[in-house]
């Protein structure tokens, strides 16, 4: 595919998108030494073993595996294929890609989905226009305005209004040459039992339900009416659309949070504008459904502390629960904020103002563990001994799954002061329980990512001193083209190794197209994936700024030794299997040691 764009277009594009910044859209990156770390978007673990390197524009898992460059990252990560990954880059640096090539180009999506897209695409526009512009949607923009949503954030949302006639939708898009079949397969239309057909969303407000990419690929309808049934209903799930694993709003909140570090999670849309225009701006929602594991490992990659601000009422505290066990089970720390009963986020701030909500909800939000003491008593009648034991009890075990002595000292004080219970009897309970359930014992966990990389230090040590030398010898050559041309000079491809001799050929190619040393860039020319993430491991090994040709002789010669040991070998194995033949079974043993002696050397050299 590459072969279809200029080479200088390619480079252009790779250089004008840093792979840090690329990557930092799908997970937390943080910076450690020379190089940032996260969690591995393509594998499951909760300490990071996933490195970027600025300076050589790659990445490596030292987990999975995995590694490449920024156009193999989003080949990888979004099922792109090599064009859709240059041109999502190109679009997001405002490079103009070659016409002919894209034309010509297959895309990773079905030829259905990609209609599907398109007609979500068109009526999203459409949608938005009828709402904002014209006399079709000045219902749902009357509605909209007494709710208080302002124009910037109707054109912010993008969102729209479905006119309440049956076929304006079906009649809109087959003028568009979509087919009816498509549309009701994709829930735009709905086909009724005689036959007739009529718009899923007629008469609604419509938010349009983005991707992480900003793609629309399902509507929200709400119903302007307050009797109307449903109040609100989704475009069906597809393959494009799973409401468990997509968050609204979440293509534009994605850099917001970053940057606080934080996110803000909702349940309403109506919340989300709320916030918006109250110029809080981290702010998410669930689509009409409880928080599911993969949203919550999904916002453990991109941030560490996440608020729950839920309805006040009794489902709003069930779903605030449920929600914080999962984000906790997946290594977030959570905070919920606290509304009084029959309120929600976006009543707040219509009522008392956005300064009022960030500073008396938001800034003030609970800890998990103040929460779960007040979630806890609406189960009890604290006047009852038996409940008040009960309940202390169920808050101890709690108490006793938080690793942080101060923290869990903070609430026994809370509990001792509220019940009158010495603190050492509390204290000692908890102990019972941390006991109980190993909690003491569980730290393996906070060192894995230490622990990998001593694991992938020990492993490189393990290996024969001749393969070592090998691979620390590309990685010079990796970074240095005076490097390379030495070793071409005094190897050429005489590697051991036949992937190390795969990957030299290479590199002596590129080098000498006249290329500077490029890792990021190098890896374009690598079609294999194992080879692509070979290089990338190899790449990723520490190396001195200024290396001495005595060291570079050093690794040439443990590499010719072996080659000249393996020679050696070939030659004892002969004479042994000669005196096997000749039935000398004392000259075959002398010789079976010579070569075990040679193999040890060549694995641990004096």
């Amino acid at each position: 595919m590459s072969n279809q764009i200029p080479e200088e277009v390619i480079e252009e594009i790779r250089k004008a998108n840093d792979i840090v910044d690329i990557i930092g859209d799908y997970i937390q990156l943080k910076k450690q030494g020379r190089n940032y770390f996260g969690l591995c978007p393509f594998h499951g673990e909760k300490t990071p073993s996933f490195s970027v390197t600025q300076e050589k524009q790659i990445f490596h898992c030292f987990g999975c595996g995995k590694g490449g460059n920024v156009v193999t990252f989003l080949m990888e990560m979004e099922n792109y294929s090599f064009f859709e990954a240059l041109q999502h880059l190109a679009d997001r640096s405002g490079i103009q890609l070659p016409e002919t090539n894209s034309k010509t180009t297959e895309s990773s999506l079905s030829q259905e989905n990609q209609d599907i897209l398109s007609a979500h695409e068109w009526l999203a526009k459409l949608y938005h226009h009828l709402l904002r512009y014209t006399k079709d949607g000045k219902e749902g923009y009357g509605y909209l305005q007494d709710r208080g949503v302002k124009d910037e954030s109707i054109d912010a949302f993008q969102l729209g209004f479905a006119p309440n006639v049956k076929d304006f939708t079906a009649e809109f898009l087959k003028k568009k040459g979509f087919h009816q079949q498509l549309l009701v397969k994709a829930g735009l239309i709905n086909l009724r039992e005689d036959g007739q057909i009529s718009d899923r969303f007629r008469g609604r407000i419509i938010f349009p339900i983005r991707n992480h990419l900003g793609k629309t690929v399902a509507f929200g309808g709400r119903a302007t009416i307050g009797d109307s049934k449903p109040k609100y209903i989704n475009s069906p799930e597809s393959e494009l659309f799973h409401k468990g694993k997509l968050l609204y709003n979440f293509d534009l909140a994605k850099k917001h949070i970053r940057k606080k570090n934080e996110a803000i999670l909702f349940e309403g849309q109506m919340d989300i504008i709320a916030a918006y225009q109250a110029g809080i701006r981290n702010v998410i929602a669930t689509l009409g459904t409880a928080l599911t594991e993969y949203q919550a490992k999904l916002l453990k990659r991109y941030v560490n502390t996440v608020i729950l601000c839920y309805d006040g009422d009794r489902a709003g505290l069930d779903a605030a629960y449920k929600a914080a066990v999962l984000l906790r089970q997946s290594g977030c720390e959570v905070k919920i904020a606290h509304l009084e009963n029959n309120i929600d986020p976006d009543s707040f701030i219509q009522t008392y103002g956005g300064d009022a909500f960030e500073k008396e909800v938001i800034k003030a939000s609970d800890t998990f563990m103040s929460f779960y003491m007040r979630f806890l008593k609406k189960d009890f009648n604290l006047n009852h001994e038996g409940d008040r034991i009960n309940y202390i009890e169920k808050v101890l075990k709690q108490l006793a799954m938080i690793d942080s002595p101060i923290e869990r000292e903070y609430y026994v004080k809370e509990l001792s002061k509220e019940y009158g219970i010495s603190i050492d009897t509390l204290t000692n309970e908890i102990s019972g329980y941390r006991e109980k359930f190993g909690t003491n014992k569980d730290n393996h966990q906070k060192n894995r990512y230490t622990s990998n990389m001593v694991w992938n230090v020990r492993k490189s040590k393990l290996l024969p001193a001749f393969q070592n030398a090998e691979r620390q010898l590309i990685s010079y050559m990796l970074q240095n083209v005076r490097i390379t041309e030495k070793i071409q000079d005094e190897i050429g491809a005489g590697f051991n190794i036949d992937s190390h001799k795969i990957i030299a050929t290479h590199l002596y190619a590129f080098y000498e197209e006249g290329n500077e040393a490029d890792v990021s860039l190098f890896l374009e020319r690598i079609t294999d994936s194992e080879l692509q993430q070979q290089i990338t491991e190899i790449a990723m090994l520490p190396v001195q700024e200024d290396i001495s040709d005595q060291e570079l002789n050093d690794y040439i010669r443990i590499i010719r030794t072996k080659n000249s040991d393996m020679d050696t070998i070939k030659s004892l194995k002969d004479q042994q299997k000669m005196a096997e033949q000749q039935q000398d079974p004392i000259k075959a043993a002398q010789i079976a040691m010579q070569i075990i002696e040679i193999n040890k050397q060549l694995k641990h050299p004096k």
